[in-house]
């Protein structure tokens, strides 16, 4: 083979690796979106090569770019092929039957999350048959502050874990019923712990209300969280009834996963 056909075939897969490492850095990150300097300083490129690779990325709809703030994040492509993965997953395979139990008997929506970082997303959601109901955005992640799905996640981190998200992140507020004090959600936190689920009444999304629990692995270390949610004024009234339901089913799957209790 001519050195310069196998030079060229070099440059070529050098290529496919840096906007392979990109792309993996989108994912590990645990940030919603990044810059390009961000993503230059963490990889060590240059600012025109990382502008070439996602410019590349964009035109496969792989990364997409925010014009107001000039910063990227995964675009629709890239969550195809994570939920691709998922679905081949065993604990969302192993949580369909739960997920469409709850929601055949509650009557509302019942979903699947899982942490990605500093953040979660959903990953499988069963939506029943409801003139008013609520159906997620899955693939888009969401900090762990905020929200029943989160906060049981964030609840079942160690100490440490917790101690350091909250150095890392700012408590934004989603709503007037989000949690943006340290002190105060430490000390949800604590309740959350010790009722064994997480509720959040629109501190996400207004006109939401929703239970959540953990699922934990065999080692007791929080790997996803199980919830059910609808519009606030109907889902409200039934909280208590629907928590040993979903307390039934996150038993359940942390057992599969060889949670002993």
């Amino acid at each position: 083979m001519p050195d310069t056909e196998s030079d060229g075939q070099s440059r070529s897969i050098a290529a496919v690796e840096r906007a392979m490492d990109v792309l993996l850095l989108f994912g590990r990150s645990g940030r919603s979106d990044l810059g390009v300097t961000e993503i230059a300083n963490e990889l060590g490129l240059t600012k025109a090569a990382v502008h070439r690779i996602l410019t590349a990325l964009r035109s496969r709809d792989l990364i997409t770019l925010e014009p107001s703030t000039r910063r990227y994040a995964l675009g629709h492509a890239a969550m195809a092929l994570g939920r691709a993965y998922l679905a081949r997953t065993d604990l969302r395979v192993m949580a369909g039957p739960e997920l469409r139990r709850l929601a055949s008997l509650t009557g509302e929506t019942a979903t699947l999350s899982i942490r990605r970082g500093d953040t979660r997303m959903y990953v499988d959601q069963v939506v029943p048959e409801q003139e008013l109901r609520m159906e997620l955005v899955l693939g888009q992640p969401y900090p762990l502050h905020a929200g029943s799905s989160s906060k049981a996640i964030l609840a079942y981190l160690r100490k440490e874990e917790i101690d350091e998200y909250l150095q890392r992140n700012e408590l934004t507020g989603f709503t007037d019923a989000t949690i943006v004090s340290q002190r105060k959600l430490r000390a949800e936190l604590v309740t959350v712990r010790k009722r064994g689920y997480a509720c959040s009444m629109g501190e996400r999304q207004i006109g939401a209300a929703s239970i959540a629990a953990p699922i934990l692995d065999h080692d007791g270390g929080v790997v996803a969280s199980i919830s059910v949610c609808g519009p606030l004024p109907r889902f409200e009234p039934h909280m208590d009834e629907y928590a040993p339901m979903l307390l039934d089913a996150a038993t359940t799957l942390s057992t599969q996963l060889g949670y002993a209790g």
